[in-house]
């Protein structure tokens, strides 16, 4: 599950991975080169990276800005369509986490679904198509701290998807959201084989965040006295 980057381990900027579950964010921004510690609230003993298992406010206000990045992906289940549906309510945690994002001093992006996009600042949105994956899966990403990110082309969708929770006819794409089927699938089309059901549902592809991660460290580089030498 690493994939080599180039960068020596030793040399490797810290990112925090926030309300990290199984880890496809911060598998990301592993293959692209940084040491990642997830945190969450909850035990994650899938997550494939350095893990401490605490509330992820408290985790960024108190240890946040001894991180060179942040990714934080707070809860979406206020904001998706089959909670809603179900008349479920969730805590909103947009707002809080941009507030401690901010506080930290450190470049950031915040991810979250379609329905959670009119309440993030000018986030740029990522489509499955754009890294030739087999879903569409669009998800959202605002960045702050000085740190910007440029929106991708975004690809017709050609092929059709299959209904949430519906089986997936061949040649078809998947929604893998809720309790859809196909879990051994799931895993090669969002490139997570060490996730079960609960964390494909709520991941972003690894691919997302390692083309976030390659902007990141670009900037971070940016920054570097040696940089500006």
């Amino acid at each position: 599950m690493t994939h080599p980057t180039g960068i020596p381990r030793e040399h490797r900027p810290l990112l925090l991975d926030a309300y990290c579950c199984q880890g496809g964010a911060g598998m990301g921004y592993h293959r692209a080169g940084f040491k990642v510690t997830g945190v969450d609230k909850d035990a994650q003993p899938r997550y494939p990276l350095g893990f401490h298992q605490a509330e992820a406010l408290n985790y960024i206000a108190k240890f946040g800005a001894g991180f060179d990045f942040i990714h934080g992906s707070p809860p979406c289940q206020h904001d998706t369509d089959c909670q809603r549906i179900q008349n479920n309510t969730h805590p909103d945690l947009i707002a809080p986490t941009r507030a401690a994002l901010n506080a930290t001093g450190r470049p950031w992006v915040m991810e979250n679904v379609r329905g959670a996009a009119h309440k993030m600042h000018q986030p740029v949105m990522l489509c499955g198509a754009m890294f030739g994956l087999r879903t569409y899966r669009h998800r959202y990403f605002e960045t702050g701290g000085g740190f910007t990110l440029p929106q991708p082309p975004h690809p017709a969708h050609t092929v059709p998807q299959a209904k949430m929770g519906r089986p997936i006819p061949d040649g078809w794409y998947g929604q893998f959201v809720g309790n859809f089927s196909g879990v051994g699938l799931a895993r090669q089309v969002m490139e997570v084989p060490w996730m079960n059901r609960d964390g494909i549902r709520e991941c972003i592809p690894p691919a997302y965040a390692h083309w976030i991660g390659a902007h990141a460290l670009a900037h971070l580089a940016a920054l570097t006295p040696a940089a500006a030498a």
